[in-house]
């Protein structure tokens, strides 16, 4: 089933794949096969983020977790978000992004970076796969690694949603932003096809309908990655995304998504 919560409204575009009871019972039995991945778990590309990754399981052993948490895993807009907890409030979030992440090295880090928590759901965002129109793996390469992302969450949180946040179009990437836009819709089509599985768009958010290109308040000085303007849709975004597909939580004025999802 495709849930449509209106993109150019400003609550995204969130897909959900709600399959049958065969495929349900595959997924939920910890049967999916095992995923291939571009790169193998000792390539020096994978291991360069071990000691981030293993600073953020030491965190994991000495803070609790609120009660349904979202956990938030990927790339540097996650470890950036510092005000993730007061932007999304009142949803408990979890945040665990490291680096420079790449779903080719997260597909090898995902079990580490979940299997501590009991989510209520699962938001992934990573952006740096595909960053030049000449020099980037293609958009089967990246969602091979997708792919195996979500399998190793599955592996832990069988039938825990799962959120995709689309790349985000920016200006230092601008020459990559068909290949980018092709990503995306192999993501929304995963979300399509994949039980529990969401996908928010974002992109009509960030691109000024002007120019066509993205409005530079929404980023910092880098081009790159958010600015506070930026995270504040994110938020809006994620949080109608999490009401309709989880409910309103306790205490949050509704957004239109969860208004239009009913």
């Amino acid at each position: 089933m495709r849930l449509d919560a209106g993109e150019g409204g400003g609550s995204g575009l969130v897909q959900w794949a709600l399959q049958g009871v065969a495929v349900g019972f595959i997924v939920m039995s910890g049967l999916v096969p095992a995923a291939e991945t571009t790169l193998p778990a000792d390539d020096p590309e994978v291991t360069r983020w071990e000691e981030e990754v293993a600073a953020l399981e030491a965190i994991d052993r000495a803070e609790p977790d609120p009660d349904d948490a979202i956990l938030f895993i990927g790339s540097s807009s996650i470890r950036l978000w510092e005000s993730i907890a007061a932007d999304l409030e009142p949803w408990p979030v979890i945040r665990r992004g490291y680096g420079g992440a790449r779903y080719r090295d997260l597909c090898h880090y995902t079990r580490r970076l979940v299997a501590a928590h009991e989510p209520r759901a699962v938001v992934v965002f990573v952006a740096n796969d595909i960053t030049s129109p000449t020099e980037s793996p293609s958009v089967d390469q990246v969602m091979a690694d997708v792919r195996a992302t979500l399998a190793a969450i599955r592996g832990c949180h069988p039938d825990v949603p799962v959120f995709f946040i689309a790349v985000t179009p920016t200006e230092s990437r601008w020459p990559a932003w068909r290949q980018i836009e092709k990503l995306n819709e192999a993501l929304a089509e995963l979300a399509a096809t994949e039980p529990e599985t969401g996908f928010i768009a974002t992109a009509s958010r960030f691109l000024d309908p002007a120019t066509g290109r993205p409005i530079p308040a929404l980023f910092r000085d880098d081009r790159l990655h958010l600015s506070a303007a930026g995270y504040a849709i994110w938020a809006e975004l994620i949080a109608g995304a999490l009401e309709a597909k989880l409910g309103r939580p306790t205490g949050r004025v509704p957004s239109a998504a969860g208004a239009e999802a009913g």
